[in-house]
């Protein structure tokens, strides 16, 4: 006979939402046999207007004791946020022995390596398939399909919202301000836009494919972050005129010694397939040893995708699937230690805004050569009404860190208006 897990449900937003459909209309999807009854929600308010009736559902104002539910098997914490409820009630089910599963990137990231000593200890499972590009199953393809292989590197789009303000700005010519706010009033963007366009939602999903690639904890505190906020109309404009197009890049690199977590804006090639991922769609590339490149994309987010993730986990529970948190035993694991970027050699964008004075390009290309940075290409716009001339160029290979300081040197020239601006370019 088919056992029935009873599953307690944390967060009922949009992820949460689309987990009840699916267990509703489909409760013995598990390939493996069982039933998944849904037994028990907690959720921040009780009278919000839902797409589904909870009245017959046990209702838990404290998502800690909704784990601790003696009716409850099996714990789905969808709540949100590295502390606070959530961590509480995802401890409370491990020390339990209860199995977790999470869509909280946040909460792994930050306290992976603590929740996964404390799996380890009372042998529960602790999963997190819905925690990286949604419905897309990298975790998975890291965790399980390339359990053999050596990962040397990975880069990727892991943030939608961001995704789609950078599509949006490309293909209606509106300011970054404008098309945050249009996303956020379409729900695409959340109205403290922070975690997002800053870099720090996308840092936590590289932070834990790190974690998977390399065998290690995950060190999010590590990671090099920038964000799209500082991107403008123009510079779209100038990369696209240069065969680019600027995408929120998170990577990963294996480094002698450690590795480089980092999250920037990166120039694309406009045929290069992540340059070619517009919306909210997210892809990501996973350079290995032997299997050389492979590419996944999909949708990043959505009550749909997100919780296909979360109820494929389920399923692998209910088969009795074991696996390392990470994938070896938590009392081995350690964290990423950081290497230092700006030894890094890589192409780059500068874009200078100057006042239309002879000999400004040569006292640009002085500044380049005292920092022993090439030009490989450069494009100079008209000089707009105020006498302001926009100048863009692209170096050859050169250290992050040669490039800083040839961005310092331009920075103090005299017919220079503002800090230049710099981006990296994408190794293609």
């Amino acid at each position: 006979m088919n056992k029935t897990w009873g599953i307690g449900i944390a967060g009922l937003g949009t992820v949460g939402s689309g987990l009840l459909d699916i267990l509703s209309t489909r409760p013995n999807f598990a390939p493996a046999g069982g039933v998944a009854k849904v037994v028990g929600v907690s959720a921040r308010s009780r009278s919000r207007p839902r797409p589904f009736d909870i009245s017959k559902l046990a209702w838990f104002d404290d998502p800690t004791a909704l784990a601790l539910s003696p009716e409850v098997d099996l714990f789905i914490e969808l709540i949100g946020g590295s502390d606070g409820p959530a961590k509480a009630a995802v401890e409370a089910a491990l020390k339990a022995g209860k199995p977790v599963v999470t869509a909280n990137k946040a909460l792994i990231a930050e306290h992976g390596l603590e929740l996964a000593r404390l799996a380890e200890s009372t042998g529960a499972a602790l999963v997190f398939e819905a925690a990286v590009m949604g419905g897309v199953p990298a975790v998975k393809m890291l965790r399980e399909g390339l359990v053999a292989e050596e990962v040397d590197s990975l880069a990727g789009i892991l943030n939608g919202t961001c995704n789609y303000i950078l599509t949006q700005m490309e293909n209606t010519g509106a300011s970054f301000a404008d098309v945050l706010a249009e996303a956020q009033r379409l729900g695409y963007a959340e109205a403290d836009p922070t975690m997002d366009v800053g870099g720090f939602d996308a840092a936590h999903k590289v932070s834990i494919l790190a974690a998977l690639a390399f065998g290690c904890a995950p060190n999010y505190a590590a990671a090099d972050i920038e964000g799209i906020d500082q991107v403008e109309l123009l510079d779209i404009r100038l990369a696209h005129d240069l065969g680019y197009r600027i995408k929120l890049i998170a990577s990963a690199t294996r480094e002698e010694g450690g590795g480089s977590v980092r999250v920037h804006p990166t120039l694309c090639p406009l045929d290069h397939p992540l340059a070619q991922a517009g919306g909210a769609l997210n892809g990501l590339f996973i350079e290995g040893r032997r299997i050389g490149r492979i590419y996944l994309q999909g949708p990043g987010a959505g009550a749909g995708p997100t919780a296909a993730a979360v109820a494929a986990d389920i399923a692998d529970v209910m088969a009795g699937a074991s696996r390392p948190v990470f994938q070896r035993a938590a009392s081995d694991l350690s964290q990423m230690k950081a290497v230092d970027p700006g030894h890094r050699a890589g192409k780059a964008y500068v874009r200078i805004l100057v006042r239309d004075k002879p000999g400004v390009i040569a006292a640009i290309s002085e500044a380049l050569a005292k920092a022993g940075v090439s030009i490989d290409s450069i494009l100079q716009r008209p000089v707009d009404a105020s006498g302001v001339v926009p100048i863009v160029l692209t170096t050859q290979p050169a250290s992050e860190a040669a490039v800083a300081d040839a961005v310092d040197h331009i920075a103090a020239l005299d017919a220079v208006v503002e800090r230049p601006r710099m981006f990296r370019i994408a190794r293609t």
